[in-house]
């Protein structure tokens, strides 16, 4: 079915109006595929893990019928009413540098309202500003935060777009701990360009140390199948409890979300073990999509840590995705602390120790649909995130 808006620009304005329609899958994931920097979040196979969500595919087109940008829609129906908060999760895949951004959003808005949505959260995916590790770690002490330390690269083109957005009434979202947004702060190991001598320079001492001590001890790491997620989740389980988290996750979650993705494409996400002596002692698991690759969930014993095998699993995972012919390895959120005594701060500085980059991305966008009844589904959607 496709949703065809009907334009209200002048005249003059007609060629650059945007049309959205909505896409099949099929021709949706190509687009993705030739795009290439597409997030996994904004992949048909992520709509399959978000169970409690429904989906929708649509494309911005122009009049000649050129598909110039696309988006996963994941609808959540606010209890006891026919009304949805529509997300776009590290979406969309848009012309972001466009300054004329309502030729983008004004018909996003305009069809997700006749979607029945009452407010709708984006993420813009250009950077914000970015510190090397080198920077941050330099900066590190009591009270400090990532947000006091001089960018080592500020990205004009995300400045513009975060003007443009609130001049528009969109407002950026609280942080990390608001509701489903993904972390704002994240870690990015550049490989364009790099040999493996390279990313193996870039380590810093520590970390070439544990490697290289890794693989003294005997440490394997392989690749592991669905057959192993149990294990993987029964080592996430000790993780959050030894390091004071917890994802909310289940067994079933993963198993849906492994099926889902390689079934979309093998190997689309993976599952990494390190092994001593015959017992798994880390698992980590990575996402492929177009010329990324992202590290997303980390889980490891309480003892045997002498031996270092979440060092060798990254190093192993790293390698992987240079070969694969990544730009970037993303190693996803860090905490904003710099406070060695913060206890979060051991995820920044494990991370650190890879030499890639703190980034701060522009975080994700919310604005309400018009209408007093729609503000105030928003406002109570809002609290019921909260209490969940």
């Amino acid at each position: 079915m496709c949703a065809l808006l009907v334009t209200t620009n002048p005249p003059h304005q007609q060629d650059r109006e945007l049309r959205i329609r909505t896409l099949d899958a099929g021709y949706y994931r190509s687009f993705l595929d030739a795009h290439g920097r597409a997030s996994f979040l904004q992949y048909p196979s992520w709509a399959e893990v978000k169970d409690q969500w429904r989906a929708e595919t649509v494309g911005w087109q122009t009049p000649s019928g050129e598909t110039t940008g696309a988006a996963l829609v994941l609808y959540r129906q606010f209890p006891g009413t026919r009304k949805y908060f529509a997300y776009l999760p590290e979406g969309p895949v848009a012309d972001w540098a466009d300054p004329d951004v309502d030729r983008w959003l004004e018909p996003l808005v305009r069809h997700l309202r006749g979607q029945g949505a009452f407010a709708v959260r984006i993420g813009p995916t250009p950077a914000y500003r970015r510190w090397d590790a080198a920077t941050v770690k330099a900066a590190t002490g009591p009270g400090r935060q990532v947000s006091d330390v001089l960018a080592t690269e500020v990205d004009p083109m995300g400045a513009a777009l975060a003007d443009r957005l609130r001049s528009r009434g969109w407002k950026r979202c609280g942080g990390e701990d608001d509701g489903d947004a993904q972390p704002r702060h994240v870690f990015r190991v550049p490989l364009a360009g790099r040999s493996l001598d390279d990313l193996w320079s870039g380590l810093n001492q520590e970390w070439r140390r544990n490697i290289r001590k890794a693989q003294k001890s005997g440490v394997e790491t392989v690749v592991g199948t669905a057959a192993d997620l149990p294990e993987f989740y029964r080592l996430l389980r000790i993780t959050e409890e030894r390091d004071g988290f917890r994802l909310g996750r289940s067994l079933a979650y993963y198993e849906r979300q492994y099926a889902a993705l390689n079934a979309e494409e093998p190997g689309r996400m993976r599952l990494y073990l390190a092994t001593y002596q015959g017992e798994v002692l880390a698992a980590h698991t990575m996402i492929v999509a177009g010329r990324r690759v992202w590290y997303q969930t980390g889980a490891s014993a309480d003892h045997r840590r002498e031996v270092r095998p979440s060092n060798a699993l990254q190093w192993r995972m790293m390698c992987d995705a240079h070969g694969l012919g990544a730009d970037e390895y993303d190693m996803r959120g860090v905490p904003s602390t710099l406070d060695p005594e913060e206890r979060s701060f051991g995820l920044m500085r494990w991370k650190l120790g890879t030499g890639g980059h703190v980034v701060e991305t522009l975080g994700e966008w919310e604005i309400p649909m018009a209408g007093p009844a729609n503000h105030a589904l928003y406002r109570a959607f809002q609290a019921y995130l909260a209490r969940r």
